[in-house]
């Protein structure tokens, strides 16, 4: 196999990994170009293994992308969620496929925690490597590489949905939940949020958007019912999606993609919703929607 079909046959998982690490779809591109670049610049026939280089190369710029980049989100207008990947459902799709598309809400934990953390807890649950390779893209022992990879998944547990949660509940309980917000009715929406509830709005200082995260069924359902008064008169086109392989809805005004609305559901009800307003976020999303399949 030619150094560049051994490249294009890994940059599907390539552009996977990048875009777990970074939660930026732009971000994980210029990385899997880059290792690229590098690939293409070296004697590959002294390569024993091409998948564990490009891995390694891949994971150790993705750790310097997402140093930069949290830097930058420190400075960040409103709460920052993630780039999600938004397709039109497709019914073939079986659960486990779904489930391949790391959700919204699990890139967001995983904002939590620092880049070596993420690094080595991505490629030992999600990838299947071993210590002894992740050691190698980290540059750090195997022990140290264990401890990173335990201490990240008790910080990812306390950040996750207690319980896992099928498409169609989601379905129900988000669509239930937009319907009363559409009505108008305060006590249908605070009987569908958890009494820890949070909401994410994510406009990044772009478009109207919660400056903070909403906390709690009365602040969450107060500004939620504010927000959907205003665009009450515009008549928001509502669109099933998947994003990033949960159910979600797609708001549109005059064709034009408004927001995006996908949640962690706890024992029916949600615990998390999430809504990306940030047009730089939903650029991707509004080309995908509009006929072209987006790329994972």
């Amino acid at each position: 196999m030619s150094g560049a079909a051994s490249f294009e046959a890994e940059r599907p998982r390539l552009t996977r990994l990048a875009y777990r690490m970074l939660g930026e779809r732009g971000a994980a591109e210029d990385v899997v170009q880059e290792t690229w670049l590098r690939w293409a610049k070296i004697d590959q026939s002294e390569i024993a293994s091409p998948p564990a280089w490009l891995t390694r190369t891949a994971s150790r710029l993705a750790i310097d992308a997402l140093r930069r980049a949290k830097a930058r989100r420190e400075d960040y207008i409103g709460p920052w969620l993630p780039e999600p990947v938004v397709e039109t459902p497709d019914e073939e799709d079986s659960e486990d496929e779904r489930a391949e598309r790391i959700s919204l809400g699990f890139l967001h934990v995983l904002e939590r925690l620092s880049p070596d953390e993420r690094a080595a807890f991505i490629l030992h649950d999600a990838f299947d490597c071993g210590y002894d390779e992740i050691a190698a893209a980290l540059n750090k022992t195997e022990p140290a590489c264990r401890k990173l990879v335990s201490r990240a998944r008790e910080r990812v547990r306390s950040g996750r949905p207690r319980f896992e949660t099928d498409r169609a509940q989601q379905q129900r309980v988000i669509t239930a939940f937009m319907a009363a917000a559409a009505k108008g009715d305060a006590a249908a929406m605070k009987a569908l949020l958890t009494e820890d509830a949070i909401v994410y709005s994510d406009g990044g200082g772009k478009v109207r958007a919660a400056l903070r995260p909403l906390i709690g069924p009365d602040d969450a359902v107060h500004v939620l019912l504010s927000v959907a008064r205003k665009f009450a008169a515009q008549m928001l086109e509502v669109m099933v999606v998947d994003i990033n392989g949960q159910f979600g809805l797609a708001m549109s005004h005059e064709g034009r993609l408004h927001s995006l609305y996908t949640a962690d559901i706890e024992n029916g009800r949600i615990a998390k919703l999430y809504i990306v307003r940030n047009p730089d976020k939903l650029a991707r999303a509004a080309a995908a929607l509009s006929g072209g399949r987006a790329a994972h």
